[in-house]
């Protein structure tokens, strides 16, 4: 099956060339105890039968600085498209947002609102002023990957998809619902979320452990949000090396949770979605 990692991170081991600059000034535990060079990378990719990776900026060893991902893209065109960070409360955000993707070396951004070392949901990718960016980004086309907790913030999110109907989101990790705790009110809340045409969802070890864990109860989530999204809106992400699992393993894990879905929509999943989202992929 054609296979594509729409959510890994690569940390040099060059802190001279890509000094670490981690957004909020903490590092995640795995960028010092697990990091992986995009050299290991393209290796876990082979071993695993992944054949291409969109590197996402790991906001928490480099902040905005993307060097490194467009630095590994640049060596590795075949295998990796380069994800950024980027900050759309600048000044200048929508201009930076032109320069730096597309010729620029980016293939898309990331929002970095909250995660293991800014525990707080920030509601600040929604403030008025970060709608100039928005607007290019539509206007551009560039996938917006959104790390982000659903809860109190989810009504910023509504909104903000609401007024700008034609962007791109890829919410990281489905806005982590609370699966373990209820799989069908988390799919409830995630499948409601479906009538904004723009929300596409990241599938990760994040919600497929505990959509293992559940068993047959998986169903409660999957069958809503794969019903109302459709695996044209879902794209599968490894998460490593936050993920604690080899590259492998994720995959099989991946593989198990969606066995009882049908192929061609595992297909989507696995690489389709990632595919029209990221047209820089070649097949």
């Amino acid at each position: 099956m054609d296979i594509v990692d729409t959510h890994c991170h690569v940390v040099s081991a060059d802190l001279d060339r890509y000094p670490r600059s981690p957004l909020g000034g903490k590092q995640s535990g795995w960028v010092s105890g697990r990091p992986v060079t995009a050299e290991g990378m393209a290796e876990r990719m082979t071993e695993a039968g992944v054949g291409q990776a969109v590197l996402v900026q790991a906001t928490t060893a480099y902040g905005y600085d993307n060097s490194y991902v467009l630095d590994s893209r640049a060596q590795r065109p075949g295998r990796f498209l380069a994800v950024g960070t980027v900050d759309p409360l600048r000044p200048d955000a929508a201009e930076h947002l032109a320069a730096v993707t597309g010729a620029g070396g980016l293939s898309g951004v990331r929002l970095f609102t909250s995660g293991s070392t800014v525990p707080t949901q920030g509601e600040w990718f929604a403030a008025p002023e970060t709608h100039p960016f928005w607007a290019k980004a539509a206007e551009l086309g560039v996938p917006v990957c959104l790390q982000m907790r659903l809860g109190p913030a989810t009504a910023r999110l509504v909104e903000l998809l609401a007024r700008f109907p034609s962007v791109r989101v890829l919410l990281d990790h489905l806005g982590y619902p609370g699966i373990a705790e209820s799989p069908g009110e988390a799919g409830a809340e995630v499948a409601k979320l479906a009538v904004h045409p723009g929300l596409h969802l990241k599938l990760t070890h994040r919600n497929l452990e505990p959509l293992h864990e559940a068993g047959k109860e998986a169903a409660a989530f999957l069958d809503p949000v794969l019903g109302a999204f459709g695996a044209n809106r879902i794209a599968w992400g490894s998460n490593l090396p936050a993920a604690e699992q080899s590259l492998p393993e994720l995959v099989a894990l991946a593989r198990g949770v969606l066995s009882g879905v049908p192929e061609a929509e595992q297909r989507e999943i696995f690489a389709g979605t990632a595919r029209r989202l990221y047209p820089g992929l070649t097949g």
